[in-house]
């Protein structure tokens, strides 16, 4: 008779090979541990890792804390365009520079609301608004008019975001109050290579803004530019600095600079997309619970090339007819990408750390009528 187990030898080749990246955790647990003491030289060292290596480890961390499938699609509408102040190096959109972006005054509530309709029904989940501006002071009917933006935005049931520059504590909670879900202000690089790229804000001025938006209960989405001149030690200095922060943002975009004629980076040469993919993966371990946002200059990378960040821990894009003043990859293009890919797009709200800052509001977002089921925009609009 023949014995039903098998020899040592043979069940020790049975056993799964080391080499296979760990499964899904299907509900992602917010009780998974995230440091928030990481050394540069700790982040460092993840980061100078052989390059398949490391995204393998991206790979098996990001499988850990978000289903591997799941891609939000967010969609970015610059509701007022330039006539900045400030003199961010790489911006179109600051009165300092001669450029081809004008300056024009802050849209009205409707047309906003018909974006973010268009966005949602091609299955954007979270819409974000932009205004060049450098702070809210002296702009109290354009922060009323946002405000009412965002109620109706929330109303359709999807994420609403926005950045607006530098917000007061109490600009903060009124955000919170109409409904907003996230607030968008990146660091850009590291606090070492900042003053070389802007002078008009401090780093101390971004970080007193997002301590105010998280005091607040919104979601702070915080990331960077690469190709503003800086180093390797300046991408490992960003992310280390969001990390130690005493709750990792939600969101990490990652930019790739999109040169601007007329801006003083023009003539600044594309980054690599090898830094590009090794500071995703690297963000991916570092903040292992936060969505890595695939920003501005997504469209200069090749399919292959974004599945490859994928694989590496990016979990959201954003889609639509533009950036702010920057090309987009268009809805149906991306929907065709995902399909391939066997991607599909996540739910507003999916994210756990996200979905747990709103607690109460959902609650209250599920039993009240949506915005369809009101009164038409222009009808509630002042």
């Amino acid at each position: 008779m023949f014995s039903s187990r098998l020899p040592s030898r043979i069940q020790r080749l049975a056993r799964p090979l080391a080499t296979h990246a760990s499964p899904f955790v299907a509900e992602p647990s917010t009780a998974l541990p995230t440091r928030h003491d990481w050394s540069k030289q700790e982040i460092q060292k993840i980061y100078n890792t052989p390059l398949l290596d490391l995204v393998f480890r991206a790979a098996s961390v990001h499988r850990q804390y978000h289903d591997p499938a799941k891609i939000q699609l967010c969609t970015l509408m610059n509701i007022k365009t330039g006539g900045c102040s400030e003199d961010c190096s790489y911006c179109s959109q600051s009165s300092r520079y001669s450029t081809a972006t004008k300056a024009s005054p802050l849209l009205s509530v409707e047309p906003v609301i018909e974006a973010a309709r268009k966005a949602k029904e091609n299955g954007s989940t979270r819409f974000c608004m932009g205004a060049a501006w450098r702070d809210l002071s002296g702009r109290k009917r354009g922060f009323e008019r946002i405000l009412q933006m965002v109620r109706e935005v929330r109303g359709m049931g999807m994420e609403v975001c926005t950045t607006l520059g530098m917000l007061t504590p109490e600009q903060a909670r009124q955000l919170k109050e109409a409904g907003l879900t996230a607030y968008n202000h990146n660091l850009d690089t590291s606090r070492e290579h900042y003053p070389k790229v802007i002078t008009s804000r401090s780093y101390d001025d971004r970080l007193d803004t997002i301590s105010a938006v998280r005091d607040a209960g919104i979601s702070v989405c915080s990331g960077g530019i690469l190709g503003l001149g800086e180093t390797d030690i300046d991408r490992v200095g960003l992310i280390w600095e969001v990390s130690n922060m005493p709750e990792h943002p939600e969101s990490f975009p990652v930019n790739a600079l999109v040169p601007i004629e007329g801006t003083p980076l023009e003539k600044n040469q594309a980054v690599p997309y090898q830094t590009v993919l090794r500071t995703i993966s690297t963000a991916r371990i570092v903040l292992p619970a936060t969505i890595i946002r695939l920003a501005a200059g997504r469209q200069t990378l090749s399919e292959n090339e974004q599945a490859m960040c994928f694989l590496a821990g990016a979990n959201a894009v954003f889609t639509g007819e533009q950036m702010l003043t920057t090309p987009c990859s268009p809805w149906e293009e991306d929907k065709s990408m995902m399909d391939r890919w066997g991607l599909e797009g996540m739910k507003s709200f999916e994210q756990s750390a996200v979905k747990k800052k709103e607690g109460k509001r959902l609650l209250d977002d599920a039993a009240a009528p949506t915005t369809e089921e009101k009164a038409p925009v222009s009808a509630v609009q002042a």
